[in-house]
């Protein structure tokens, strides 16, 4: 394995099992740590016609174009004015970058496997098409997302989102 190599699963083994956790509303979210690359404050927004509710437009990040989606607009949630705690998570796919944004960042913790339970099935009602799982973490829930499934190819063409240069 070249050094290069190494240095990448070193990393990885290193963001094993580590979730960045944020709130909407009430509700507690994790995103695995090895998808987010930076964590901004609010700043200006482009807005861009023609595109879903829960696109709020395009910021330019160090001469990078980033989309940025409003999180709690994409899922259904009653909009709130931002706050000073209100913030913009980068996150990166394979294929594009994403501004995501949220009520508040909490922290980043660990869940470890075993305290990762499936999401409720399709059957309960439950409509889980983000939810990758649910952690415990002590007492408390953190509903884990699924980075990939949140930028659907399908949806790709509808949230502006610009593929990575």
């Amino acid at each position: 394995m070249s050094d290069s190599n190494e240095a990448a699963a070193a990393r990885q083994d290193a963001q094993y099992g580590k979730y960045l956790t944020f709130q909407l509303g009430e509700e507690d979210f994790g995103l695995k740590i090895e998808y987010v690359t930076e964590i901004i404050g609010m700043q200006p927004i482009t807005v861009i016609p023609e595109v879903p509710d829960y696109t709020k437009g395009i910021i330019n990040l160090r001469g990078k174009i980033i989309p940025v989606i409003c999180v709690r607009t994409k899922f259904k949630k009653e909009p709130i004015p931002y706050t000073d705690r209100t913030c913009i998570i980068v996150v990166e796919t394979q294929d594009y970058s994403v501004g995501l944004i949220v009520d508040e960042v909490a922290e980043v913790i660990n869940i470890d496997d075993k305290n990762v339970s499936p999401p409720p099935s399709q059957k309960t009602g439950v409509k889980n098409r983000y939810i990758s799982g649910i952690g415990k973490v002590g007492e408390e829930i953190k509903l884990l997302l699924d980075c990939e499934e949140l930028f659907r190819e399908e949806e790709a063409g509808e949230t502006g989102e610009m593929p990575k240069e």
